[in-house]
């Protein structure tokens, strides 16, 4: 399996993980900061650039779903955003969205339970290792 690049996007910031080369390990990688309070097309244009710069085949962004598994607000905000990296991606990479719901909490419990971030630290590309993993588990064949 080629290298993914994990995408948890937020209002604020937009965080990055990146599986080994094996597709078996995900590690967060960075965290970029939003250019303004709504999606930007220099936004999109830095993750595409982020998955040039890793060598990735695939861009897994985390879809943050409502509970219930219905696509509320939240989710549709994220698809609109996944459009315009799939049109920016072209044939270049695969543009795939993932289950993201608790992934946010799963981040804060491991890092809590490794001490790496103080309380109150961004967490997002945490986040995105969380998303890219459960990724790679479901995906690895």
């Amino acid at each position: 399996m080629p290298r993914a690049l994990g995408v948890d996007i937020g209002g604020r910031r937009i965080g990055l993980a990146l599986s080994d080369p094996e597709g078996i390990l995900a590690t967060p990688r960075r965290i970029l900061e939003r250019v303004g309070r709504t999606p930007d097309k220099a936004d999109h244009v830095a993750i595409v650039e982020a998955a040039r710069s890793f060598g990735v085949k695939t861009i897994v962004v985390g879809l943050p779903l409502s509970m219930s598994g219905a696509t509320g607000p939240a989710a549709r905000a994220v698809l609109d955003e996944v459009d315009d990296l799939r049109e920016l991606a072209g044939d270049e990479f695969v543009v795939e969205t993932h289950d993201e719901r608790l992934s946010s909490v799963a981040a804060d419990r491991a890092l809590a339970r490794t001490g790496s971030r103080r309380s109150g630290e961004p967490n997002d590309d945490a986040a995105a290792a969380v998303i890219l993993q459960s990724w790679l588990d479901v995906n690895r064949g």
